[in-house]
């Protein structure tokens, strides 16, 4: 804590944001003057803030109360001094602190995302090994709009006109929007977020950010920030950025690619290469975890009925946990790289997912591949999007079910963090289905 409190006085900051993310990635906590947050060097927050929906609604009383105190009590939330960023958009010096979760006793809070993380990334520890992170984020800029009804609209760029037809890989129509990204890559530098390569993606003013390699937890603290980071820097220009996995119809969606590999501790070495420089058997086992694994675990990459969209056909999107070399429409990609590079692309995550749970999630199919040995299925060759044998759920219920009743999420991430999650989807998609579609209005309207 004193490391921490000579960080904020060197910065004179003056107020802090206390915060943690919930099941769905939502930035929750309280901000307070840095002479008190000092004082009482932490915050308390019900934990019932765990819980709450993306609408901001509960989950169904009995499994809330099967799962927290009836008394509504509150958590421990300590400061980690790792985890602090300057926020440059403010006008008072103001600190952004993200924060652990404990109960009264000390012990880490089951349902909290960031402790999820901590906890695979305990087991790789326990063999000696430190798995390494590299997110690629996809997100759209759009007009602002106040209308959820109306459809979402590409911006006005620096010629004055808006973006039209697709510009992958475009220079020219990524430099349309030079005045905002430049803003953005200030704020990340000045947060300490490393970020590297800016990519015009296939949709209309569909964008990605590559981040460094590094440490999974601090990987998923900065995802965090920097889509707040984004959004901030979109509004500054009067413009959005989203992060939905499909904000708009007949356009790509949005994902969220994560690159992981694996170190041995005590050599450095990358485990998923051999000492001949070929793929390891580890390597194979990892991937064989992923394939088996991923389809019960779907809904912390997938977490939102509209992250099913991008599943759709004809979508750029793989809906397969197949794996093949430099083959983009696997689920598992391996790209070309040398031995001590080598590495795994998960291409199923949506940029919509929590950051602390789909890199969860997709290190611990791949470590229980490797503890089980499990053999992958020969690698795909040509396109892997119209084969059937290694399907996913293909609805936000389906996928729910599978991991609600999947015994792997009950023993590695714990009985009440699988029935709070799956409790909370439940609840979005109940408030989801009750709101009346413009798709239905155009065609039931006067023809049924």
């Amino acid at each position: 804590m004193q490391r921490l409190a000579t960080w904020l006085k060197e910065n004179r900051v003056t107020e802090v944001e206390c915060v943690v993310s919930d099941l769905t990635g939502i930035v929750r906590g309280k901000i307070t003057p840095v002479d008190k947050f000092l004082y009482e060097r932490g915050m308390h927050l019900p934990e019932s803030v765990l819980l709450q929906t993306v609408t901001g609604d509960w989950i169904d009383d009995d499994i809330y109360y099967s799962l927290l105190d009836p008394a509504d009590i509150d958590m421990v939330c300590q400061p980690d001094p790792d985890a602090v960023f300057l926020l440059p958009w403010t006008q008072e010096p103001t600190a952004q602190v993200i924060h652990d979760t404990y109960d009264r006793d000390g012990n880490p809070i089951e349902l909290s995302p960031r402790n999820v993380l901590k906890r695979v990334l305990a087991l790789y520890d326990q063999q000696g090994w430190k798995p390494v992170v590299a997110p690629e984020m996809e997100f759209y800029l759009t007009k602002r709009s106040d209308d959820p009804d109306v459809p979402l609209q590409p911006p006005i760029g620096r010629s004055g006109r808006p973006e039209t037809g697709r510009q992958s890989f475009s220079i020219e129509a990524a430099n349309e929007f030079d005045p905002l990204f430049e803003d953005m890559y200030d704020w990340c530098e000045y947060q300490g977020l490393e970020i590297d390569t800016l990519i015009h993606e296939e949709g209309t003013a569909q964008m990605e950010i590559n981040f460094l390699h590094g440490d999974p937890l601090m990987l998923a603290d900065h995802v965090q920030v920097f889509k707040r980071t984004m959004r901030e820097a979109a509004m500054k220009h009067n413009v959005l950025a989203t992060f939905m996995a499909k904000p708009i119809t007949n356009e790509p969606g949005s994902a969220m690619h994560l690159h992981q590999s694996i170190l041995d501790v005590n050599t450095g070495r990358n485990i998923f290469s051999d000492e001949n420089g070929e793929m390891s058997q580890l390597f194979r086992y990892h991937i064989g975890g992923m394939q088996r694994y991923i389809p019960e675990l779907l809904p912390l990459l997938a977490p939102n009925v509209n992250s099913f969209r991008r599943f759709l056909p004809d979508t750029s999107a793989p809906v397969n946990v197949e794996w093949g070399h430099a083959n983009r429409t696997c689920g598992l990609r391996i790209p070309e790289s040398d031995a001590d590079n080598r590495r795994l692309e998960n291409r199923l995550a949506g940029a919509d997912a929590n950051a602390y749970l789909a890199i969860a999630a997709s290190l611990l199919c791949g470590y229980i591949g490797m503890m089980e040995k499990v053999v992958p299925s020969a690698p795909c060759q040509g396109r892997a999007y119209d084969l059937k044998n290694f399907s996913l759920p293909t609805t936000i219920e389906s996928a729910v079910e599978e991991m609600e009743q999947s015994a792997v999420a009950q023993r590695y991430l714990g009985r009440a963090f699988t029935e709070g999650y799956v409790a909370v989807k439940r609840a979005e998609h109940e408030n989801f289905k009750r709101v009346i579609s413009s798709w239905e209005r155009e065609f039931l309207l006067l023809s049924v």
